[in-house]
């Protein structure tokens, strides 16, 4: 297994392939682990509210952080996004929803 360190040169490495026109495409890094608990937390929310506000159900939650299931990459995906720019995912998936919420506040 690769260190934390060789895994994000090979990022930057990829990076600049691509910016050089050596490579096509782009190849997304998506962790092994997210900590679904903590990114709630910080968030401030309930599993309920987590759960829809982002669009997993309440039982794929509590799974997760009850450590029975782990996140598939698509789910883990999403859940870094979310980590790094929370307000990402309802911009993009409903944006006339989420300014009206903005405007509310």
């Amino acid at each position: 297994m690769k260190t934390q360190f060789e895994q994000m040169m090979d990022g930057l490495n990829d990076v600049e392939g691509f910016l050089a026109g050596k490579q096509e495409g782009f190849k997304a890094h998506v962790p092994q682990e997210v900590d679904v608990k903590a990114i709630r937390n910080r968030l401030g929310m309930t599993q309920a509210k987590f759960s829809g506000a982002f669009g997993f159900s309440l039982d794929a939650i509590k799974h997760w952080e009850g450590g029975r299931r782990t996140p598939e990459a698509p789910a883990r995906t999403l859940l870094t996004v979310i980590d790094k720019n929370p307000a990402a995912v309802p911009t993009a998936l409903n944006p006339a929803a989420f300014a009206a919420a903005v405007g509310s506040s």
